[in-house]
């Protein structure tokens, strides 16, 4: 990926390409913090023989940032490695996988996790760790949830890792949003004749899986002091959260099919808050915000104060966002945007919270740990009085997609400037998906995300 093109290419690197980001204080374990980094999305279960699996050419990395500069202060970095037991075999596995070292099993991946602080301080973690298998059907992953369990393992101190194939989490009707935002349950309100009446959402990833990596750990490892803050308003309280994932600077392709890499890594892709890189960022500048730090998306924040999609919604709506529409010829900035994704929420905008960190302009999960977990959760996180949810870090079931069409319609503008009233419709928009749209249900318990649909009973996809 080169950041200097005069014709840019999107790089579409499923591999490398991180896809969502999740951080919340555990409801199992609140003395932790669960990190969840998404990678390879849109598999379809049904996908052999090779099925999928993480680069051995990548270095996957989560980052945080503890003293609000926009820098990681702890990274954790997983490199993979794959085995194949028998390469004069095209087949994945020769007979049921009971366990991760089953000898059915022809092309296993196993992984490495290193701890890398501010000022270079690296520590190995573990080594050899087992991923899953992909879930192939009844015969070749007769227990999968089983093996998958055996896939959760055990770091020093109270700490977890998993790395594998997990059910998609993220609901999303991809199909509606990208067909000139036509919202199905907006569709009458739509001036394109063809739509007429409301539709309930489809959600583009059902029956999808995807690869996590997922991490458990003390919140004492990840803030600044080593300390757990109880006082919300602690202006410590907060981490910033991102992933990155990088190659080698040089690839040679070899007639036999053998690539060779060489150099120091680069970074390809990153990820903070849901479809930042996607939605706010424009088409031409893609690749060069994936290979920049969170330090510097000042060089982005315009198109965070003042978002295409913000201007589109009143021409695609006639006469719904009128309000939205002054304000956009305003020309004022979107403060609540900036607050939100760039710089988190200072105290005093919401009563009894923030996540504010700092005049730094960085797009990073912001989570204040000393939220605790719900014991009510709603899907709307902040944004329906539910601090423990997006955008305070992100749950696996939130739906951000939302919380996200609803800020930019202007519904949390009036948070900077009382004077401002939302339109009716920026309370309401929505593309229709909840959490039952996810056909296999998340876990109550880590990794969270649920057991990955399997290609026999699911063929089509």
């Amino acid at each position: 990926m080169s950041s200097h093109r005069e014709a840019p290419e999107i790089s579409k690197d499923p591999v490398a390409d991180s896809t969502d980001v999740y951080a919340f204080v555990s409801p199992d374990d609140c003395d932790t913090v669960t990190l969840i980094a998404n990678y390879l999305p849109l598999q379809g279960p049904a996908g052999g023989p090779n099925f999928y699996e993480f680069g051995e050419d990548v270095l996957y990395s989560i980052h945080i940032d503890n003293d609000n500069d926009g820098r990681a202060d702890i990274t954790y970095e997983l490199r993979f490695h794959v085995e194949v037991r028998n390469p004069d075999s095209f087949l994945y596995n020769t007979g049921p996988i009971t366990s991760l070292d089953s000898p059915n099993w022809n092309r296993r991946q196993t992984y490495s996790i290193t701890k890398v602080e501010a000022g270079g301080r690296t520590r190995l973690l573990a080594e050899g760790l087992a991923c899953p298998p992909c879930n192939i059907g009844p015969l070749s992953t007769p227990d999968y949830a089983s093996l998958a369990a055996m896939a959760v393992h055990k770091l020093d101190g109270d700490r977890r890792v998993f790395a594998g194939q997990r059910a998609e989490g993220f609901y999303v009707d991809l199909g509606s949003i990208f067909d000139l935002g036509t919202l199905r349950p907006f569709q009458q309100l739509h001036v394109m004749p063809a739509f007429t009446q409301p539709a309930p959402g489809v959600n583009t990833t059902k029956a999808l899986n995807v690869h996590s990596i997922a991490l458990q750990v003390p919140i004492t490892d990840l803030t600044k002091d080593h300390r757990r803050p109880t006082d919300v308003l602690d202006p410590h309280a907060t981490i910033g959260v991102w992933t990155t994932a990088s190659r080698r600077k040089a690839r040679i392709i070899n007639p036999d099919g053998r690539d060779t890499e060489s150099g120091p890594f680069v970074q390809v892709s990153r990820l903070g808050n849901p479809l930042f890189n996607e939605v706010l960022v424009p088409m031409g500048k893609k690749d060069l915000w994936n290979s920049q730090p969170p330090a510097d998306d000042k060089n982005f924040a315009q198109y965070v104060a003042h978002p295409e999609l913000a201007n589109l919604l009143p021409a695609l709506y006639p006469g719904v966002f009128p309000n939205l529409a002054g304000l956009d010829t305003s020309g004022k900035p979107r403060a609540d945007l900036l607050a939100i994704l760039l710089t988190g929420i200072p105290s005093g905008i919401i009563a009894g919270f923030q996540n504010y960190t700092g005049d730094t302009q960085a797009d990073m999960l912001r989570l204040n740990v000393a939220v605790p977990p719900s014991s009510s959760p709603n899907i709307l996180g902040l944004v329906a009085g539910d601090a423990a949810g997006f955008p305070n870090g992100r749950r696996v079931f939130d739906d951000v997609v939302t919380v996200e069409l609803r800020a930019i319609a202007g519904l949390t503008y009036h948070l900077v400037d009382p004077t401002y009233t939302p339109d009716g419709a920026a309370g309401v928009i929505t593309d229709g998906l909840t959490p039952a749209d996810v056909k296999n249900p998340y876990l109550d318990v880590f990794p969270y995300l649920g057991v990955p649909y399997d290609g026999y009973h699911n063929p089509s996809n």
